[in-house]
């Protein structure tokens, strides 16, 4: 079969390929796309000054049901990419933060980046 890929085909799937090479995380600790779905949502959230509780991540409902993310926030603290936090004076709401380990992966991945493009144009 003939390759007719365009110049922006061509562009995502040397994306797609780039993505495959470095979502695992350095040490090797593995996450599935679930997972991974609802760490960028919750660490997307506190990026934006606007941390994401507890209550609020089990009520994503495009990405499971309530008890599913429970296990999955459950898993993702278990391997040290979350934690929670309570503000001082108010424990019933807990945020969830990223953790050091789940920055430096976000900027392996940003590094990662960084380095293909720099490929691409070179």
């Amino acid at each position: 079969m003939e390759k007719t890929n365009t110049p922006f085909a061509s562009a995502y799937l040397r994306f797609l390929q780039l993505a495959r090479v470095v979502q695992a995380l350095p040490d090797g600790l593995e996450m599935d796309a679930n997972e991974k779905a609802l760490l960028h949502a919750v660490v997307l959230r506190w990026y934006e000054n606007e941390p994401m509780t507890v209550r609020e991540a089990i009520g994503l409902v495009d990405l499971g049901s309530p008890a599913t993310l429970h296990k999955r926030i459950t898993r993702l603290r278990d391997k040290d990419m979350l934690s929670t936090l309570n503000l001082e004076g108010d424990r019933r709401a807990k945020f969830l933060i990223p953790t050091q380990r789940t920055l430096d992966y976000f900027s392996h991945l940003g590094q990662s980046m960084q380095q293909a493009h720099q490929k691409t144009v070179a």
